[in-house]
C-alpha cells in the first residue's frame, strides 16, 4: 500500500490518498476541502478512486465529501453513526468557518469496530475511537503497520474534546486501549502536523504517555 498526504482547508488538514500498488485502485480518507488539490494528486498518482471514508465528520475532514464522491461517482463509508449530528451541523460550520464548499452528504456506511474497508486488494481494520468526536474511527493497516487516526492523537497532542459531546476521558481510553496495543512500532497519520509512532507517543506525549 501507498499513501500521499495532501494538506487542505486553511486547517492544514492531512487528507490522504491511499492506494494498492498492485491494482492501483484508492481510497481517499477525510476530504476536507481544496478538492482540486485532492483530484491533482489521484491523477497525478494514476490511481482509480473506489471510495472515500472518513474518520469523523468535522468539516476540515469532511467539507469535499459530497463533491469528491460525486465527482467519481463512488460511495462514502465512515465514521460512526453518532457523528451525524456533524454531519447535519456542516451548514452551521459551513458559515461559521467560512468553507463556501462544503455541502451536507449521506454516508452509504456507517462504521463500527471491527468492520474492515477494502480498496483494491488492500484491506484497513476499523477501530472505534470516541472522544473528540462521538462517532470517531480509525483505519489500520496491519501489514505496513500504518494507521490514519484522524484528530485523535498528534504528535505530542492529542484531540480536543471541547466541542459539543467531546469527552476528555473517553479520548484517554480510545488511545490507550484500542491504538496503543497495536504496537509501538506502528506509525500514525494525525488528523493534522507530523507523522509519529504509538510507541515515541507512549514515551512522551504529555497527554497519553506512560508517564501521564
Amino acid at each position: 500500500m501507498q499513501f500521499q498526504i495532501i494538506p487542505v482547508t486553511p486547517f492544514q488538514q492531512n487528507c490522504t490518498l491511499f492506494w494498492c500498488d498492485e491494482t492501483m485502485k484508492a481510497a481517499v480518507v477525510d476530504p476536507g476541502g481544496d478538492i482540486e488539490l485532492i483530484i491533482n494528486a489521484i491523477e497525478q498518482q494514476g490511481v482509480t478512486l473506489e471510495k472515500v471514508l472518513l474518520t469523523h465528520a468535522h468539516i476540515d475532514h469532511a467539507g469535499a465529501t459530497k463533491a469528491l464522491s460525486s465527482h467519481y461517482q463512488v460511495p462514502i463509508e465512515g465514521p460512526h453513526k453518532e457523528d451525524q449530528f456533524w454531519i447535519d451541523l456542516i451548514p452551521e460550520q459551513k458559515q461559521r468557518f467560512g468553507f463556501a464548499h462544503a455541502e451536507h452528504f449521506t454516508t452509504d456506511r456507517w462504521l463500527v469496530q471491527g468492520d474492515t474497508v477494502t480498496f483494491g486488494n488492500i484491506e484497513l481494520e476499523v477501530y472505534f475511537c470516541p472522544g473528540h468526536t462521538p462517532g470517531h474511527v480509525v483505519f489500520f493497516h496491519r501489514q505496513s503497520k500504518l494507521a490514519q487516526v484522524g484528530d485523535v492523537l498528534f504528535r505530542g497532542s492529542i484531540g480536543r474534546t471541547d466541542f459539543p459531546r467531546g469527552d476528555h476521558a473517553t479520548l484517554i481510553k480510545s488511545i490507550r486501549e484500542n491504538l496503543f496495543p497495536l504496537g509501538n512500532d506502528v506509525r500514525f497519520i494525525p488528523g493534522h502536523g507530523p507523522m509519529s509512532t504509538f510507541g515515541e507517543e507512549r514515551q512522551s506525549n504529555p497527554f497519553v504517555g506512560d508517564m501521564a
